[in-house]
């Protein structure tokens, strides 16, 4: 626990004006992706309708709110912030004006955006204050009032993102899907009725039952219209998806590349069990994220799962808290202590990750507190040593516990009898896909996207 979500987008072209319904739905199920903001741009081929604003997806809209967004073409957003502070300023969908020419959603983040500075700056743009997002959609918008298509803007503008990108784009008559050439964020579409859906997890098609059908690849634009659905290959892609989305930011009931990221977190859990054998009474998840490697372990090693920690569903992710002071506030609204449970017994606790260990920290206190004997802390995913620069919030890299802290030491700094990590091999044997189709730069420190001044922020060490 600990990581910022990335955010969640979910898009529509329908052959009726149920797009913004469909989409609302949609980002309802990828709430877990971003719960800062939520918002959705629609058209109905002549002009754009917009509602957004800050909060769940629940606080955010109401039954007037979709009604008055009619339109055959819709994209939706789910956010929390990589730029500045929880500002309405810069919910998204990005939309300047109403009489723009496209709106855009984004998934991702671009770490380096000098060429698009420059490029707007030159043509007289405006650049201060716009984050990453709004950048995109400035030079996209700059294209199109010159005349360009939707599909030419985004040919003319693209290799100037470099970063990560699921983006979203419409104008308003027409839908554009474009994807990083390494696609470190997953995007996906499927179909209902004839209208095609396009999201972030294939968990959301479920929500609006369409059918999946595959995932945008890297380096693809696919536009849809009144003509169909056409592809387009923008550059060389190489799969290179973000390996935390099989460890904690997808569904478990969500598909990526293939892999049931529920089959893969139980998996990370077994390998978990090999490599970390451990004599106890009970093995405790930590909710949710970390319920199937507790699965696997407990199904590996024979000792049993209890849900000891019981956790208030009203309350949102602790880490979307902007203070630490409010995260550890969160922690004790969040999660209780079944006491019976733990009383007198030697406790595994699983988590999927750990990043400032001040969770960590409070959780071990709280189950000693309850009567805990003794609490072994297990993590199924390797040390996080590195910051993320793709679109996770983590903390700099001083402030990552196991970038300076061996697991001795951080099991004496969390309170703990013992603390241990999967290693980078089991990792990759759960998750059953080699190396080379993964980004695990949070573990690795390898960048596979230009992170441009970023590079003299990180310290490796043997």
């Amino acid at each position: 626990m600990g990581l910022k979500e990335k955010c969640g987008v979910f898009g529509v072209y329908s052959n009726r004006d149920d797009a913004a319904e469909l989409t609302y739905l949609g980002l309802w199920t990828l709430q877990h992706r971003g719960q800062e903001s939520s918002g959705i741009v629609s058209s109905a081929g002549r002009g754009f309708k917009i509602h957004k604003n800050v909060g769940l997806v629940a606080q955010v809209y109401r039954k007037k709110d979709i009604e008055g967004l009619k339109g055959n073409i819709a994209i939706g957003h789910n956010r929390y912030s990589t730029f500045g502070k929880n500002q309405e300023d810069h919910t998204q969908p990005v939309l300047f004006a109403r009489r723009s020419h496209v709106a855009l959603a984004h998934n991702g983040n671009l770490p380096k955006v000098d060429r698009l500075r420059k490029f707007l700056t030159s043509a007289g743009i405006l650049v201060k204050g716009l984050n990453d997002s709004e950048l995109m959609c400035k030079a996209l918008e700059y294209h199109m009032v010159k005349g360009k298509s939707l599909q030419e803007a985004v040919i003319a503008s693209h290799k100037m993102f470099t970063g990560a990108y699921s983006l979203l784009v419409m104008s308003k008559n027409q839908l554009a899907v474009v994807r990083d050439p390494c696609g470190i964020r997953p995007l996906s579409f499927g179909k209902i009725n004839g209208s095609y859906v396009f999201s972030s997890e294939t968990c959301a098609f479920k929500a609006v039952g369409a059918d999946y059908i595959r995932d945008v690849q890297p380096g693809e634009m696919v536009i849809v219209d009144k003509s169909g659905l056409s592809s387009y290959k923008l550059a060389d892609g190489e799969t290179k998806i973000d390996a935390f989305e099989f460890i904690y930011f997808a569904r478990p009931d969500s598909i990526l590349l293939g892999k049931s990221v529920y089959e893969v977190r139980k998996r990370l859990g077994v390998r978990l069990a090999k490599e970390h054998v451990l004599k106890a009474d009970i093995v405790v998840p930590i909710p949710d994220s970390a319920i199937p490697a507790a699965i696997g372990y407990s199904q590996e090693s024979g000792i049993p799962i209890e849900h000891a920690l019981v956790k208030n569903r009203y309350i949102h992710r602790t880490f979307i808290k902007p203070t630490q002071r409010q995260r550890d506030n969160d922690i004790t609204l969040k999660l209780n202590v079944i006491t019976e449970i733990v009383a007198g017994k030697d406790v595994i606790l699983i988590d999927d990750s750990i990043v400032r260990g001040s969770t960590a920290k409070k959780l071990v206190q709280l189950l000693k507190a309850s009567g805990a004997r003794k609490v072994f802390f297990l993590i199924s995913s390797p040390p996080v040593k590195f910051p993320d620069f793709y679109g996770i919030d983590t903390p700099k890299q001083q402030d990552l516990i196991a970038s300076h802290m061996t697991p001795q030491e951080i099991s004496k700094f969390i309170g703990a009898d013992g603390v241990g990590f999967l290693s980078f091999g089991g990792m990759l044997k759960a998750i059953g896909l080699d190396k080379g189709l993964l980004c695990t730069s949070c573990f690795s420190g390898e960048y596979p996207i230009d992170i441009g001044t970023n590079k003299t922020k990180i310290v490796y060490t043997s």
